[in-house]
C-alpha cells in the first residue's frame, strides 16, 4: 500500500507572531475568525473573491499540518516524541537567534533524533555561512532571510515536503531491493534505474556499480555517464583491495563506497573529488549494502533453480528407467526362453514388441522433456484403449484386478496413437497400484467412452479410496505423489501434457473412487 505523503511541519521561533503567521500561510483555513466574516461580507458588497477563498484555492500545496514550539528545547522534545511515535516532521522552520539554545544548537540537538527532516532556517541575521550550517546541521537544510513574503514560505515548504518524500520513497525502494526475488538480469536493470535516480540526487553525471571477486577479477555491473574519462579504475581497484571492510559492513574510501559480502566486494564509485555528507552519503551507503544483498540473493536463487532443474531431470530419468525396466527385463526373459525352444518365432515377436515398447517409452520421455507437438492421424479410440490396457496388464501380471471397457465401435479421434495409448496405460497403472496397495476386495477399473458436445469423452474410474484431498488440486503437477512405493509423480504430469497436446482436457474427482475424465476433440 502506498503511504500518504508526509506534510507535517514544525515551527520553532520565540516570536508568537512568526509562528502563527507561518501556520496561517500553510494552513489558510485553520484560523477562522471574525475577520473572515468581514471578508465574506465585503465580497458580497463589492463583488470580489474573498481573500480566504483565494488562499484555499492553492491546490498545488500539500495538506500541511503545523505544530509550533516557542524555544529550542521545546522543539527538540517535540521532534523526539514525533520520531518515537513513528510520525516524524518532514519540515522544520527554525529561527537562528533565540533565547537559550540558538537555532544552530537546536539543529544539532534535533539531528540526534532525526537526521532526515528538512530544516529551513528563517532569520533576520546572516551571521552564519551556509557551509558552517551544513557542516553542523547536515546537508538537508535551507536558509531564508526575514522579512519573507507569503508565497515564499508556501513555496519553500512545498519544495521541502516534496524533497523529503522523494527521498523517503527512494530510501524505501533501496531497502526493498534486497527482499525482491528476481533473476540477475532483471535485478541489474532495477539497480541501474535506482543508481540513476541516486546519481541525480547526489548531483553527479558519473557513477559505477561493480563487483570485485576476491583480489582477482573485476566485474562491472553497470555505469552511468563517461566512467572511463572521469574514474581511474586501476586506482579504484587498488583502493578497494587496500581497504579493510568487514563482512556486511559499508565504508567510504575516498570516492568509493564499499560493502563486503562473502567472497566479493560490491562498490559504487562517483566522479572524483566529490564530497558527500549526511543524507546523500547515507543513501549511497544504503544502496550499496542492499544492492550487495540483492545480488547475493539473486545468485543463491539461480543456484537453487539449477539444483531444482537437476533434481527434476533426475526424477524424470528415474521415472523413465522405472518404465523401461519392464520391457527390458522381458527381452532378457524372452531371449532365455528362445534358447530353450525350437520354434523361436513367438519369442522373437514378443522381443520385438518389448523393444518397440521401450523405444516408445524413450520417445515419449523426450517428447515430455522437450514438449514436442503431437503428430495427429485418425485413431480408433477403442483400439488405443485396448493396447493401453495390454501394456498395463503386462506390467501388472498376476494382479487380480478386473478391467471393464465400454467403447463405441469406430469412435475416431485425431491424435497420436502411441501417446494416447500411454495415457490409458498410466491411468490404469495408477489405479491398479492404489487398489493393490489398499488391498481393495474385488478391485475394479472401468473405462467408458461417449460422444458429447462435439468431443469424445473418456472416463477412467476405479473403486478405490479416491485421491487424497491434500493433493487433489495439484495432482497433475510434476512430482506430486503420495504413498506410492515406486511413484515419481511424473506419470499424471505426462498424461496431462499428452492430453493437452491433443487440444483436450483432463480432470479428476472423487466419487466412491477416483474418476478421471478426458475430453478430446473429434
Amino acid at each position: 500500500m502506498i503511504e500518504a505523503a508526509n506534510a507535517s511541519v514544525l515551527v520553532i521561533d520565540d516570536e508568537e507572531m512568526v509562528r502563527d503567521n507561518i501556520e496561517e500561510i500553510l494552513t489558510p483555513t485553520h484560523n477562522q475568525s471574525g475577520a473572515e466574516e468581514v471578508d465574506r461580507a465585503a465580497s458580497i458588497l463589492f463583488d470580489t473573491l474573498p481573500k480566504s477563498a483565494t488562499a484555499r484555492r492553492r491546490t498545488n500545496m500539500p495538506a500541511f499540518t503545523v505544530h509550533k514550539a516557542s524555544n529550542g528545547m521545546e522543539g527538540v522534545e517535540m521532534v523526539k516524541k514525533a520520531v518515537e511515535a513513528g510520525k516524524p516532521y518532514a519540515v522544520i522552520f527554525l529561527d537562528m537567534r533565540m533565547p537559550g539554545w540558538d537555532g544552530m544548537e537546536t539543529a544539532v540537538q534535533i539531528r540526534k533524533y532525526d537526521t532526515k527532516a528538512e530544516i529551513i532556517f528563517v532569520t533576520a541575521f546572516s551571521d552564519r555561512s551556509i557551509e558552517d550550517i551544513i557542516d553542523r546541521a547536515g546537508q538537508n537544510v535551507g536558509y531564508h532571510c526575514k522579512p519573507y513574503a507569503t508565497e515564499e514560505i508556501a513555496q519553500i515548504a512545498t519544495k521541502a515536503v516534496s524533497d523529503y518524500n522523494k527521498l523517503r520513497n527512494l530510501e524505501r525502494l533501496i531497502e526493498a531491493i534486497s527482499s525482491i526475488s528476481i533473476d540477475e538480469q532483471q535485478l541489474n536493470s532495477l539497480l541501474s534505474n535506482i543508481l540513476d535516480q541516486l546519481a541525480t540526487y547526489v548531483e553527479t553525471d558519473t557513477a559505477l556499480l561493480g563487483k570485485l571477486h576476491g583480489d582477482e577479477r573485476y566485474e562491472r555491473l553497470f555505469s552511468i555517464g563517461p566512467v572511463e574519462e572521469k574514474i581511474d579504475m586501476e586506482n579504484v581497484i587498488k583502493l578497494i583491495k587496500s581497504t579493510q571492510v568487514g563482512d556486511g559492513e559499508v565504508v567510504q574510501a575516498q570516492e568509493a563506497i564499499l560493502a563486503r559480502l562473502d567472497h566479493y566486494t560490491i562498490f559504487a564509485v562517483l566522479k572524483q573529488e566529490q564530497k558527500l555528507k549526511t543524507e546523500k552519503l547515507y543513501l549511497l551507503k544504503l544502496f550499496v549494502l542492499n544492492a550487495a544483498k540483492a545480488i547475493r540473493n539473486a545468485e543463491l536463487r539461480e543456484k537453487l533453480l539449477q539444483k531444482e532443474k537437476l533434481s527434476a531431470i533426475g526424477n524424470a530419468v528415474s521415472m523413465m528407467m522405472h518404465d523401461l525396466r519392464s520391457p527390458i527385463l522381458n527381452i532378457k526373459s524372452l531371449t532365455e526362453l528362445a534358447r530353450s525352444e525350437e520354434d523361436k518365432s513367438d519369442c522373437l515377436a514378443m522381443i520385438d514388441a518389448s523393444a518397440e515398447q521401450a523405444a516408445e517409452i524413450f520417445e515419449d520421455f523426450l517428447d515430455f522433456v522437450n514438449q514436442r507437438p503431437v503428430k495427429k492421424a485418425p485413431v480408433e479410440l477403442g483400439q488405443v484403449v485396448e493396447e493401453g490396457i495390454k501394456l498395463a496388464e503386462a506390467r501388472n501380471a498376476g494382479a487380480a484386478i478386473k478391467i471393464l471397457r465400454t467403447i463405441p465401435a469406430a469412435l475416431i479421434v485425431p491424435g497420436d496413437a502411441s501417446k494416447l495409448k500411454r495415457v490409458i496405460m498410466n491411468l490404469v497403472n495408477n489405479a491398479t497400484d492404489v487398489l493393490l496397495a489398499k488391498k481393495i476386495p474385488d478391485g475394479q477399473i472401468s473405462i467408458t467412452a461417449s460422444v458429447t458436445e462435439g468431443s469424445a469423452k473418456l472416463v477412467v474410474r476405479d473403486n478405490g479410496p479416491g485421491i487424497p484431498a491434500d493433493i487433489l488440486s495439484k495432482l497433475f503437477e510434476p512430482f506430486v505423489t503420495k504413498n506410492k512405493a515406486n511413484g515419481t509423480g511424473l506419470g499424471l504430469a505426462i498424461v496431462r501434457q499428452f492430453v493437452e497436446a491433443h487440444g483436450g482436457t483432463i480432470g479428476v474427482t472423487n466419487d466412491k473412487g477416483a474418476i478421471f475424465e478426458i475430453r478430446l476433440p473429434l
